[in-house]
């Protein structure tokens, strides 16, 4: 654990009191996700993901995401906790983020009720909000963490973190 460890207020959780393995849970929070004046998701039906050193990822269902704006691309990655993650490119009229979303077609059987659910790069995408919070994005291109004034770090990420 970091020593610049951030204590929570009230109302505040910090991802290092997350565990490690990661736990998925359901949220009801009002996700948001707008790209190219599109809304692309809309819901209060996610689950997200609480892994140590890491803000949350929600995970949104295909039902509630305009899926007509995902193409699924060739890119592949493997989780050692939830498996192998397949990739969707947004284009949306005249723009286009390649690999900016992903989401698990057969999860590991702990990670099951993930099937198909897609997380975004809140960083590649125009705003995400969360309760109508507007999220910051985690530090780098690999977690897709969602940083909001609930949740303290410092996170795991950003240049110099790899080693915690």
């Amino acid at each position: 654990m970091p020593l610049n460890r951030i204590e929570p207020g009230p109302g505040q959780e910090s991802v290092w009191d997350y565990p490690r393995p990661p736990r998925l849970e359901d949220s009801s929070k009002h996700i948001q996700i707008t790209f190219n004046g599109v809304t692309l998701a809309d819901t209060h039906q996610a689950k997200r993901v609480l892994e140590t050193s890491h803000p949350p990822v929600y995970y949104i269902p295909p039902t509630d995401i305009q899926m007509d704006y995902l193409q699924l691309t060739r890119r592949s990655t493997f989780c050692e906790w939830k498996g192998s993650a397949g990739y969707y490119t947004v284009t949306v009229c005249d723009r286009t983020e390649k690999n900016v979303a992903w989401f698990y077609a057969n999860p590991t059987p702990r990670f099951a009720d993930l099937k198909d659910y897609v997380a975004f790069y809140p960083s590649r995408m125009d705003v995400c909000t969360l309760d109508g919070e507007v999220v910051q994005a985690q530090a780098g291109d690999f977690y897709g963490g969602w940083i909001t004034p609930d949740i303290v770090g410092p996170f795991k990420g950003g240049a110099g973190t790899w080693g915690w």
